[in-house]
């Protein structure tokens, strides 16, 4: 049976594609190594270093968010080189997997994907390393999984008081444009992000920003690099154009969400990212529900990983929700899957849009005879009433 409406993608990316960069990237293909695709590629270039907050190059290829860990990785690292990485959920224990891969050694400080990266731990590891054979600390911003984020400046400075050399690599895919990030203020090395969450486009575009130490270290690394080499893409970069085919159409559109975003301002997107995250921990507060993440100061302003009740399987709900008020949620990934369900809201998101989504998954509760108290919606209506 056809569902009326527009469907709620209210999963933690993609997130849903504004009308205006859905314009600007239907858009006729242009040559690109023409002069009008220099003045686009100056301009996502530079329009990229401010929203990273830094004035160090951004690199961006056509690829996933998985592509741009592995050029973080090929292209600062030499085969058997230590890692300290700090496994606080699903993507952080991807990423430590694509590590092993090439041959490198990743030493973990697990936990229970309940909080961020522990600068503590990190400082003490880092000491205990003496002989300065770790070359990386890799930490996640947000994590997707959980919706638990790092304190990426205490890292750093976990890093500093140890006297260590390592760099420190952060993954900030759906961070990036939803979260405050500042990769210099920081002290930040290579950050990793992706085009499809608080950028608001579709999949297809990644990105390395890179300091000077970074690029230094560069050229001593062994690990087989190619399509992911830093200095190629430097040097065409210099001129706004790219050492192979562009994903140009998605670049049309990065500029139009670079614009969306500062036309806005960075300080206003992230304070309406941390009001509907505080409206929706609000909702499920009232239901009696959990969320995943228990360090207040390390909830995460993209979503919401909210623990279902033993009884119940998340899952189901979602499934319910999605057949019942044509809505999608995120699913619980790994250790956590059936266990809990993840509440998107990043990206063009609006008030109103928040009181759908916490509407329908209300509903779902309801209908899936989940264990719950009703007025989740009223306790985020409120919230937003009072803090506008």
């Amino acid at each position: 049976m056809r569902q009326t409406g527009r469907h709620f993608l209210q999963i933690p990316g993609p997130s849903a594609v504004p009308d205006r960069i859905l314009r600007a990237i239907d858009s006729p293909v242009i040559d690109h190594r023409g002069p009008d695709f220099a003045a686009l590629g100056n301009r996502v270039l530079s329009g990229m270093r401010t929203i990273f907050k830094t004035s160090d190059p951004v690199i961006i290829y056509p690829a996933s968010g998985t592509g741009a860990w592995e050029a973080a990785l090929v292209n600062t690292l030499s085969s058997g080189d230590r890692l300290l990485m700090v496994e606080t959920g699903h993507f952080a224990s991807l990423w430590k997997n694509l590590a092993k891969k090439y041959g490198l050694q990743p030493e973990v400080i697990e936990t229970d994907w309940r909080r961020g990266a522990d600068p503590e731990l990190v400082e003490k590891a880092l000491r205990q390393d003496s002989n300065h054979q770790i070359k990386a600390v890799c930490v996640v911003h947000n994590e997707t999984s959980t919706g638990c984020t790092t304190r990426v400046a205490d890292v750093r400075a976990a890093i500093d008081a140890a006297g260590h050399p390592a760099l420190l690599m952060v993954d900030t895919i759906s961070g990036l444009a939803s979260a405050d990030f500042c990769f210099d203020d920081w002290g930040v090395d290579v950050a990793i992000a992706g085009s499809q969450k608080g950028l608001m486009l579709p999949p297809g575009l990644s990105f390395n920003a890179v300091s000077q130490k970074a690029i230094s270290v560069s050229a001593q690394s062994n690990l087989p690099c190619s399509y992911w080499g830093w200095a190629e893409m430097l040097e065409a970069n210099e001129r706004g154009y790219f050492p192979y085919t562009p994903a140009t159409n998605l670049l049309y559109g990065l500029a139009e969400a670079i614009d969306m975003l500062l036309e806005e301002g960075l300080d206003n997107v992230f304070a309406r990212h941390q009001r509907h995250a505080a409206a929706t921990r609000s909702a499920v507060e009232t239901w009696g529900l959990e969320v995943q993440c228990t360090q207040a100061e390390e909830y995460s302003p993209v979503l919401t990983a909210v623990r279902v009740p033993d009884s119940a399987n998340a899952d189901d709900l979602r499934a319910t929700i999605l057949a019942n008020y044509n809505m999608s949620l995120g699913n619980g990934l790994a250790r956590l899957a059936g266990k809990v369900f993840r509440i998107g809201h990043l990206g063009d998101f609006s008030d109103v849009m928040l009181a759908g989504t916490l509407s329908g998954i209300e509903m779902g509760l309801q209908l899936q005879q989940v264990p719950h108290q009703a007025g989740g919606v009223q306790a985020a209506l409120d919230y937003l009433k009072t803090r506008s």
